[in-house]
């Protein structure tokens, strides 16, 4: 199919609408606590817990003190001093592994590219929940393996996750391999610190003022199958 042989897919908010299934998880833990909640809060969280997950890729703090530590800001900010957050996580994460939201109709591109590319999962979200996800949405029949940096040792992008990853992967050659992913601080960032071509998934547009090098943007995920049959296509301005 042209250059690539093996995509790494990133899974929340590539392949998976993440947002969707976080506004889910939130509301639906909130009310098991019986707390209110609103898109004030909402809001509130998103921001809280991607800062927090910015600090994890930098390797500034653990997965444990990441997933309570969000809540512990969250609740604090909000005044809450009859939950802990160990436990509150615990209903949280729970609640996020039980459903899916497919971006693009992700699933279908997937199945129709299965036997023509090998197809990898690489995450840096929990590993339960996101086991759980992929096996709830399929993807995990279609996957030839599944990398989560809790299992790994080092999220993305840290070198040493790919490398990792790169050991488990049969006849594996860097210059066949394509990850995709939306994310220009764990997914870009980590494919050019592993030195593989990137793909960044940006539906809304988004500007780049990285710095980093991007070979390919999309705005639709569909558009990987031009990429896969064509060595030349652009990036995108």
């Amino acid at each position: 199919m042209g250059r690539f042989n093996i995509i790494l897919w990133d899974v929340d908010q590539t392949l998976l609408d993440f947002e969707k299934s976080q506004e889910y998880a939130l509301s639906y833990s909130f009310k098991q606590f019986d707390k209110k909640i609103d898109d004030m809060i909402l809001t509130q969280y998103r921001e809280i817990n991607t800062a927090y997950w910015i600090r994890y890729e930098l390797g500034e703090i653990t997965k444990d003190e990441l997933v309570t530590g969000r809540f512990d800001t969250l609740f604090s900010q909000l005044g809450i001093t009859d939950i802990a957050s160990k436990d509150f996580n615990a209903v949280y994460q729970k609640a996020l592994g039980s459903v899916f939201y497919f971006k693009d109709d992700a699933y279908q591109l997937c199945s129709k590219l299965k036997g023509k590319v090998r197809q990898y999962a690489v995450t840096n979200g929990v590993s339960s929940t996101q086991r759980n996800k992929l096996h709830l949405s399929g993807l995990d029949q279609i996957f030839d393996d599944i990398f989560v940096s809790e299992e790994i040792g080092y999220p993305k992008p840290k070198p040493l996750f790919f490398e990792k990853c790169f050991e488990k992967i049969e006849y594996f050659q860097k210059d066949k391999v394509l990850i995709v992913g939306d994310s220009l601080s764990s997914d870009m960032q980590g494919g050019n610190n592993a030195g593989i071509a990137c793909c960044w998934y940006n539906p809304e547009g988004k500007e780049n003022n990285t710095g980093l090098k991007i070979d390919y943007e999309i705005r639709n995920l569909w558009e990987v199958e031009d990429i896969l049959s064509c060595q030349n296509l652009p990036t995108r301005k």
